[in-house]
């Protein structure tokens, strides 16, 4: 196609902002707006459940650009949610009626946090998805309140280990078996759960949420073993939904995101999607996929305005995915993308010091890397699954 005139990228936040740069990068001297559901310049959200929560960092250490936003030459629309999108008319509706038309469009709108079903609206419970979130919840946690953390996930990991760092007293209720089941398998879910038990973390498994007790602000919580916990704060962490609800009269294809091809484009022309809400098409695992990581907003959101410019040159996104997570000492990394019939092996160190390196095999071919405090490992075995290697060949590599 020739080269579009004005670009619009609905997302203010890593996929948004990484696009917009990449454009400019890349030579594009046309209009370039960019537009945020939230007031915010876009921010790094990591911190929000570590440094954040723990008091280390205050709001100005996490923005995700420190260079001046005037030598992007971006018309930016901060505060104001899309709404709706007109494919046929290339135009995004914007809340308050507005409308922006565009030649391109970038959807980045990303993720939101998941409640609990039935969750009522009392004070002191809390999701945890924005910086207003976590300023929120951090400063409730200065009181030295009892804290209960639904959901044993990644965020959820994270914020228990936080508020163990502060000193306060953590619940953590989780209803699979083991923490990260999902990210990391059931023994290494293990491993997880006795590290938080180790840090006094009061943690719960296979136990869901029944209700919530308390008159204008939580004071228990009923769980479905028939015990309750005292809580003054209740942090939610049960998991994101992509942000499609402003799309559903669009017409384009929304099957847990935006479904889109290798190339990051939807059916829909001159429209594309990265980050939390895209849902792609891997060469590398050959498998549709959505991935709610810092790498992939930041590396598919590159691809995505690539191939915007190039037109019949485009090239597909191949990533292998790759996240971390820091709690108390510990730092996680995995690579690659885990299934419940993986074979695992530990290559390194010794899970009982939490310093090792496992990996994950399916059909003969290496799959996965998790790293126990072991960074420079991780990159090794990150560029051997997007290589295809098999598993003999990578675990022959120690």
């Amino acid at each position: 196609m020739n080269s579009p005139r004005k670009i619009v990228i609905v997302g203010a936040s890593l996929a948004g902002l990484r696009g917009a740069e990449n454009l400019r990068r890349a030579g594009y001297d046309g209009r370039l707006v960019l537009v945020g559901a939230e007031p915010h310049l876009p921010y790094d959200r990591p911190p929000l459940s570590k440094e954040i929560l723990q008091g280390t960092w205050d709001a100005d250490r996490i923005p995700l650009r420190r260079q001046p936003y005037e030598e992007l030459d971006l018309e930016l629309r901060l505060g104001t949610r899309a709404t709706g999108l007109d494919p046929s008319g290339r135009v995004v509706e914007l809340a308050a009626g507005a409308r922006e038309e565009y030649d391109a469009l970038l959807i980045a709108s990303g993720a939101a946090a998941r409640s609990l079903p039935g969750q009522p609206d009392l004070e002191g419970i809390h999701l945890l998805r924005t910086l207003d979130d976590s300023l929120a919840i951090r400063g409730e946690l200065e009181g030295s309140p009892r804290v209960l953390v639904v959901g044993a996930g990644f965020i959820g990991a994270e914020v228990a280990a936080s508020c163990r760092q502060r000193g306060l007293e953590v619940t953590v209720v989780e209803p699979m078996p083991v923490p990260l089941l999902r990210g990391l398998g059931q023994r290494m879910g293990e491993v997880s759960a006795q590290i938080h038990r180790d840090h006094g973390v009061d943690l719960r498994c296979g136990i869901g949420v029944t209700g919530f007790e308390g008159g204008s602000r939580v004071e228990r919580v009923r769980l479905s073993d028939g015990s309750s916990v005292e809580a003054d704060v209740v942090v939610v962490g049960v998991g994101a939904a992509p942000v499609t609800d402003w799309l559903e009269s669009s017409g384009l294809p929304l099957e847990d995101g935006v479904v889109c091809d290798a190339h990051c484009r939807t059916p829909a022309p001159g429209v594309f999607a990265a980050g939390d809400v895209a849902r792609f098409h891997n060469p590398i695992f050959d498998e549709v996929m959505r991935i709610e990581h810092w790498s992939n907003a930041a590396e598919q959101s590159v691809a995505a305005t690539d191939n915007m410019l190039a037109g019949e040159a485009a090239q597909p996104y191949r990533h292998v995915p790759w996240f971390w997570s820091d709690q108390y000492d510990v730092k996680i990394q995995f690579a690659g993308r885990l299934s419940a019939e993986d074979r695992m092996q530990v290559v390194w160190g010794s899970i009982d010091e939490r310093k090792f390196v496992a990996l994950y095999g399916r059909a003969g071919r290496l799959v996965g890397v998790l790293a126990f405090n072991r960074p420079r490992a991780l990159i090794q075995y990150k560029k051997l699954i997007g290589e295809g290697a098999n598993w003999e060949e990578a675990v022959g590599q120690n």
